[in-house]
């Protein structure tokens, strides 16, 4: 017996000591816990008012842009190099190999590479991966997969980072950080995710960071958008339903605009396209033509309870919101961007 429990002994103390080895993604923050999240938030503050530090030395980071990008490739990058690490930027299909994700495929098309390779020979340069990539807009059900990030951490060997895909967690911890710097405790705080009016239907994925990341930092949290089309993915409202409900807080559902503002002490805006018509261009066009006066104005705001203002950026003003609200004291949205640099530096510093 006593050799057994011996054994058995040296076995759990070396598991102790190898588990804050285990590879970390940071995909979503749903898989992270709140008092995680929050060692992130709070060292943010620590970098932000010590910049420079080599916590990344000798560590490189590869980027992976399949689309555009103004605050992630500038934050990452620069953020990397406060910290002595070093970023590789590419642009597959334009610096780099187009990628194949279908397995089982003949390869007779413009891909060059399968996914399988790509992500185990950055995975052989880098000590971590970073992708951008935004669904197709043709099938959900397939979006919603979310196949391309998904495929990377599948075959890295090394932790892989969302820069945005179905979901924007980076945005996430920016948009805590600025709010806790306004308020502190966000404990019982009323939040409204308003969505607003664009001329194109745009990806979801702030929409659904939103109602992910105020659902577990305790906020009460309304959901506002035209009309049950422009519902986001149940995934989504139910993981947001289940968060309230461990926070002792609520979760609510409204198409009416003054009683979604009235009381609000947060209100954060973003465009997102109908589900319901979603790969369907002219079907949602036409729907969404009728919904332009969800637009965030001052006399929207006035209804809050002297809410602030925010909106993960870039803004098309007098379209999603007025010159009189992303001018006023109250909009956060610069600063939210800003903050950007600081939560992502901390995220890396977490999992590398």
């Amino acid at each position: 017996m006593l050799p057994f429990l011996l054994y058995a002994a040296i076995i759990c103390s070396f598991n102790a000591l190898l588990k804050p080895l285990i590879m970390r993604n940071f995909i979503s923050t749903q898989t992270w816990s709140k008092s995680e999240l929050q060692d992130i938030v709070n060292f943010a503050v620590s970098l932000k008012e010590n910049p420079h530090q080599p916590l990344l030395q000798n560590k490189s980071v590869a980027m992976l842009f399949f689309n555009p990008s103004l605050r992630t490739k500038t934050s990452f990058e620069i953020g990397i190099s406060e910290l002595s690490g070093t970023a590789v930027i590419l642009q597959p299909g334009k610096d780099a190999w187009p990628i194949e994700f279908k397995d089982n495929l003949v390869m007779d098309g413009t891909a060059e590479e399968h996914v399988k390779e790509v992500a185990q020979v950055l995975s052989s340069y880098c000590d971590c991966i970073a992708i951008r990539a935004f669904p197709e807009f043709q099938d959900w059900s397939i979006d919603r997969t979310d196949h391309v990030i998904n495929s990377f951490a599948k075959y890295s060997t090394v932790p892989v980072v969302n820069m945005e895909t179905i979901e924007h967690p980076c945005q996430e911890l920016a948009h805590i950080l600025t709010l806790q710097e306004h308020y502190g405790n966000l404990q019982g705080k009323d939040y409204l995710l308003t969505w607003t009016y664009h001329p194109k239907p745009l990806n979801t994925a702030v929409a659904n960071s939103s109602l992910l990341i105020a659902s577990k930092f305790g906020m009460n949290v309304k959901l506002l958008c035209p009309s049950e089309d422009y519902l986001l993915d149940d995934r989504y409202m139910d993981a947001a339903r289940e968060n309230c409900a461990t926070e002792g807080t609520t979760f609510s559902i409204t198409h009416d605009i003054d009683s979604a503002y009235s009381g609000a002490e947060i209100v954060y805006a973003k465009s997102w396209g109908s589900l319901a018509h979603y790969g369907n261009l002219e079907a949602e066009l036409n729907l969404r033509k009728d919904f332009k006066h969800f637009i965030v104005d001052e006399q929207k705001m006035a209804l809050t309870n002297n809410a602030v203002f925010s909106h993960c950026l870039p803004l098309r003003r007098n379209i999603k919101a007025t010159d009189g609200v992303m001018d006023a004291e109250y909009c956060l949205a610069v600063k939210e961007a800003g903050n950007r640099k600081h939560v992502q530096k901390s995220m890396l510093t977490k999992i590398l």
